[in-house]
């Protein structure tokens, strides 16, 4: 019988940039460099290989999340890592791990299997018998660093933010999350942006990593690091309060993201009464996380539903969520 690896172990939210660590509050570690992120986040990744059991093979992936001191939490996806053969309604098991000298080994809470994970590749046994092998990949989105099209509305090129309300230019050529505005309102439109979460390994649930995109001001696509959780509304890809995304497509924290988002509007009659809702189609690292999605209301946090245009707005929520690659094509009615 070939080994599933658990449910996710729920993540506790502790608010903004603060935890709760043996019992005592610390602030929670914040890296935005990797060369400075330490041995932890080395390890944290995505892995992917096959399981061999009774002369059967099994494409595996699997996620290895940095929790902080050398603690980690790992989660098993057969099929393949999700979005490359995984399937939210698949099945997938979790283990937890302590790093020892140069070695993490892992174990579930209930089961007899373990995972030792050394030098970029995790080792599954069943039994003290080895039936896996993973090793460490970096996957990226096929849409990151699209060009912008003929026609295009170049919203931030790394340059400048003349574009844009409250836009603070931060490491010299990228965009924060500084609750920014686009001093352009927009209507129907396509956008792509590209969007980077730091490593907060200490932190949890919605104090890492967070901010938004608010499509139209009105619509919060969430941004989060979501790396290794269940896919909820108020996760990475989640439309808050709507909609939770298909698949969790998080890439590891400091990884640049991609989404590609075509909008169109809601409309209304000449007395403001709205008459159809607002849908969109978002592409999360280049998969389909929504699907002509229906958005039957706004959500919290910037402006609410009505009738015109509106600006593309990014949320500070208090950690350094970093932005770059953003233009819009409008969409002709």
């Amino acid at each position: 019988m070939l080994l599933r690896l658990s449910p996710a172990r729920a993540l506790v939210c502790c608010g903004l940039l603060f935890v709760v660590t043996l019992g005592a509050a610390c602030q929670a570690q914040t890296f935005t460099d990797p060369e400075k992120a330490g041995k932890d986040f080395g390890i944290q990744g995505e892995y992917q290989g096959v399981f061999k059991n009774d002369e059967e093979e099994a494409k595996t992936g699997a996620q290895v999340i940095a929790l902080g001191e050398g603690k980690f939490d790992l989660v098993g996806y057969m099929g393949g890592l999700p979005g490359d053969g995984w399937k939210k309604s698949d099945e997938t098991e979790r283990g937890s791990g302590q790093l020892e000298g140069e070695t993490v080994t892992f174990r579930p809470s209930e089961g007899t299997w373990k995972a030792e994970l050394t030098g970029g590749v995790l080792t599954v046994f069943e039994q003290d018998k080895a039936i896996g092998e993973l090793k460490k990949v970096e996957r990226k989105s096929d849409t990151l660093g699209a060009k912008p099209p003929e026609g295009a509305i170049v919203l931030f090129d790394g340059t400048n933010v003349d574009e844009w309300d409250n836009g603070k230019i931060i490491e010299e050529n990228l965009l924060g999350a500084t609750n920014c505005s686009t001093k352009r309102k927009f209507g129907d439109h396509v956008l792509h942006i590209e969007f980077r979460t730091p490593f907060m390994p200490t932190a949890r649930g919605q104090g890492r990593g967070n901010s938004g995109v608010y499509i139209q001001s009105r619509y919060e696509l969430q941004v989060l690091d979501s790396f290794g959780l269940e896919g909820a509304n108020n996760e990475c890809g989640g439309i808050y309060s709507i909609s939770e995304p298909a698949v969790n497509m998080c890439l590891p924290p400091l990884s640049w993201q991609t989404y590609d988002i075509d909008f169109t509007a809601a409309r209304y009659d000449d007395d403001g009464n709205k008459v159809k809702n607002a849908r969109a189609t978002i592409k999360h690292n280049g998969v389909v996380i929504h699907d002509d999605l229906e958005l039957d209301h706004g959500t919290p946090g910037r402006s609410e539903e009505g009738p015109g245009p509106d600006a593309l707005f990014l949320q500070d929520h208090g950690d350094p969520v970093a932005f770059r690659n953003i233009w819009v094509v409008e969409k002709k009615e």
